[in-house]
Parts: structure tokens; C-alpha cells; sequence
């Protein structure tokens, strides 16, 4: 387990730590706060011995569900179900630090849509911002909110774009207002000895029943919905004029959908995606000229 500060003082370069590499190199941008608690949660027990059981109960709980709901495909229909059911496990079983980045991934999320909304001209895109702060705010169907937005954002954005000619490009000053720096140290998660889940872990645990309580549309759109990454990462790019940047992006190819049974890991992806998509716009904001202006690379 790596300790709170990462200390090298306990190196051996006979049996190196992977996870104090990886925290230890700056190659991908990452928030530090998040880094430290990916890099915990990948050296917990619950991955090591729970997440191979997990995994194998999960792709077989979602065959048969799968089964199940192509014969009796309303049966069980609950949003408000599901996010209850949520809610009460990510209070009672996630550790803190797999609480961390699930939380902090509406935030960031939210604002990485704000930016791309503010940064092209004559475009007014109404999203629907997502930014809990307690295990109540997940029980408003938050997780189907975070899907549901991406969708809307597509098509709201581009049916604009399509209606006024307009091709999104770099502005001359670039709108980072809505970026944050925060950390959320303002939320308290639980630490009992039941909160022992790791992130993938919990994730494999939830799919089963999102896929149960949501419609067959619903569950597969929130699968596909994980490809938006590469759609999401070119209208930033074309907005910083920075192309190299698509390359720190995984789930790609969003008009080929991959099979919902990978949905779990490429969760995953999506969070670090966004995570290093957003520490990108914060390091841009930190790094303002005296001015206040921030203007594209050309």
C-alpha cells in the first residue's frame, strides 16, 4: 500500500513500486489530488483480491440480465430505483478515495462542457450542470443526468453550428471563468471499515443494476456515451488549436460502439480522460499573462 506521501525513502529497486512510479512522473497531466487517490485505489487489497471475483460475477450477472430483458424489456423500470441503490452503496461500501474521483468527476465534467460552450462565438448552448455534493445528489438521477448531457450537448451544439454556419476554431482570448482549481476538501466521505471498494470494483458492482433499472436505450446509450471522449477532446483542440492533445484519449470512435460488457473498464478511461482534459484547462488558467488574457497556440 503506498503511504500518504508517496515517500521514495522506501524504494527498493529490487522490487519497485509501480504506483510510486506512476505518481512520481508528470508525463500525463493530472490533478494531484486525483493522482494520489488513483494511485492508492489501484494498490488496495479490494483490487487485488475482491475486483477479479467482481469482474467474473458482473460480465455473468449482465448475460443473464441481458436475456432477461429482451423477453421482458419494462418489467423493471426504475431510474429512481437504480439511483437510490446507488446512492446508499457509494455511502456504505466505496472507499474514500473511489468516492473522490466519482465525485469530482460531474464536476469536472460540467465544466469542460461550460468551456467548449463559452469559447465558441454565437453559440448558446443550455446545459444542465451537474456538481453534487452529497450522497442525496446522486439520488436525482444524477448518473443518468451525466449521459443524458453529453447527448444534449452534442446535438444542441452541432445542430447550432450546422443552422449558422459557423466552424468552431480558436477564439482570440480564451473564456477559462468556469474552470476550477478545486480540490474538494469541503466533502467528507465515509471511512468505516465497510468503505473498502475500490473504483473498479464499485463500477462492476453498479453496471448489473444500471443495466437492470434503466431501459435496453438507456444502458447502451450510456455505454456509447463513453466514445464521446474522442468527440469531446476535438472540440477542445480545435478551440485550443491543439491537436496533440487527442492523443491522451482512449475511448475513441463514437460511430462504432463497442459491446456494453466493457462498459466497466472504459468508465475508467473516461474518468482519466476528463481528469487530464480539465488539469489541461487549469494549467492554462494558472498560467494567464499579467493581463488576464489567454490567448490560443497558433
Amino acid at each position: 500500500m503506498i503511504n500518504e506521501n508517496m515517500d521514495i525513502s522506501a524504494h527498493d529497486e529490487r522490487d519497485p513500486n509501480p504506483w510510486l512510479a506512476l505518481f512520481l512522473d508528470d508525463s500525463i497531466p493530472i490533478n494531484q489530488t486525483t493522482k494520489l487517490a488513483l494511485m492508492r485505489d489501484n494498490s488496495s487489497r479490494s483490487v487485488k483480491y475482491i475486483l477479479p471475483m467482481v469482474q467474473f460475477w458482473s460480465k455473468m450477472t449482465m448475460f443473464f440480465i441481458h436475456i432477461f430483458k429482451f423477453f421482458f424489456p419494462k418489467l423493471i423500470n426504475s431510474s429512481k430505483v437504480l439511483h437510490h441503490i446507488l446512492a446508499w452503496g457509494l455511502k456504505r461500501f466505496v472507499s474514500p478515495d473511489a468516492n473522490l474521483l466519482i465525485f469530482r468527476h460531474f464536476h469536472i465534467g460540467t465544466e469542460i462542457l461550460q468551456f467548449i460552450a463559452g469559447n465558441i462565438p454565437n453559440v448558446d448552448v443550455k446545459g444542465n450542470p451537474l456538481k453534487p455534493k452529497d450522497f442525496k445528489d446522486v439520488k436525482d438521477d444524477l448518473f443518468l443526468k451525466h449521459d443524458l448531457n453529453l447527448y444534449n450537448f452534442v446535438i444542441h451544439l452541432n445542430s447550432q453550428l450546422k443552422e449558422k454556419n459557423i466552424t468552431i476554431s480558436s477564439p482570440e482570448n480564451i473564456n477559462l471563468d468556469m474552470i476550477t482549481e478545486d480540490q474538494f476538501n469541503h466533502i467528507s466521505f465515509p471511512n468505516k471499515w465497510t468503505n473498502f471498494l475500490d473504483l473498479r470494483s464499485a463500477i462492476e458492482l453498479f453496471t448489473p443494476f444500471y443495466q437492470l433499472f434503466l431501459t435496453s436505450n438507456d444502458f447502451i446509450r450510456a455505454s456509447n456515451s463513453l466514445q464521446l471522449d474522442e468527440t469531446i477532446a476535438i472540440y477542445t483542440s480545435q478551440i485550443l488549436n491543439t491537436p496533440g492533445h487527442l492523443g491522451l484519449v482512449n475511448n475513441k470512435h463514437p460511430m462504432v460502439p463497442a459491446t456494453t460488457y466493457s462498459v466497466a473498464y472504459r468508465l475508467v478511461l473516461h474518468g482519466l480522460s476528463a481528469e487530464t482534459l480539465h488539469e489541461i484547462l487549469v494549467k492554462m488558467k494558472l498560467n494567464k499573462n499579467s493581463d488576464g488574457i489567454m490567448t490560443p497556440k497558433k
